[in-house]
């Protein structure tokens, strides 16, 4: 973090080592709210092209960190990656692509977006973390997000089908897991 971000970045990876150890056993909600209020706070938004200088990039959480800055993507790759490490079950956490309804609710504009949604159970309607807004709601109470589908580490699930497909047909899904690698992450 030193040689590629400096101290702002040693600094950034600290924060976030040091929250995750406080949230360590901590009760599931608690460490969701923890989770997605430190990376709302630690990473500014902004678009690819300025912070990467390309149209579409996926940082590693350390990438995000060191930058301070980062897309939808990046916060929920943040976040997601997290909660895995405080010891989250996979199967309760999914990366959803979204239409996201900007304008107010009347508005016909929209965006693609990403969030995070938690799955307490199988069953469970999920809570949205988001970076557009600060506290996590059930997605009932987010009529601004149309889900198009989700993915996790194991598998892509379309909205309204049961079938699913392998994680790894997502190129840029396989590109952030390999830098991840490199960066000395063990991944589950």
């Amino acid at each position: 973090m030193r040689a590629r971000y400096g101290t702002q970045g040693v600094q950034a990876l600290r924060d976030w080592l040091g929250m995750l150890q406080a949230q360590k056993g901590k009760p599931q909600q608690q460490q969701l709210q923890a989770v997605n209020a430190f990376w709302n706070q630690a990473v500014l938004s902004s678009d690819d092209p300025i912070v990467w200088g390309e149209t579409d990039y996926w940082a590693t959480p350390l990438e995000s960190l060191g930058r301070r800055a980062g897309d939808c993507e990046d916060f929920v790759i943040g976040k997601y990656f997290s909660l895995l490490r405080l010891g989250m079950p996979v199967e309760k956490l999914r990366l959803v692509y979204v239409r996201a309804r900007m304008g107010g609710a009347g508005s016909s504009q929209s965006i693609a977006h990403m969030v995070l949604g938690f799955h307490a159970t199988p069953a469970a309607e999920p809570l949205v973390l988001d970076s557009l807004i600060a506290d996590i709601r059930p997605a009932s109470q987010r009529p601004d997000l149309t889900p198009v589908f989700s993915f996790n580490g194991q598998g892509i699930y379309v909205t309204g089908s049961s079938q699913t497909a392998p994680a790894d047909r997502i190129s840029r899904w396989n590109g952030l897991l390999a830098r991840m690698r490199q960066e000395g992450f063990r991944l589950p």
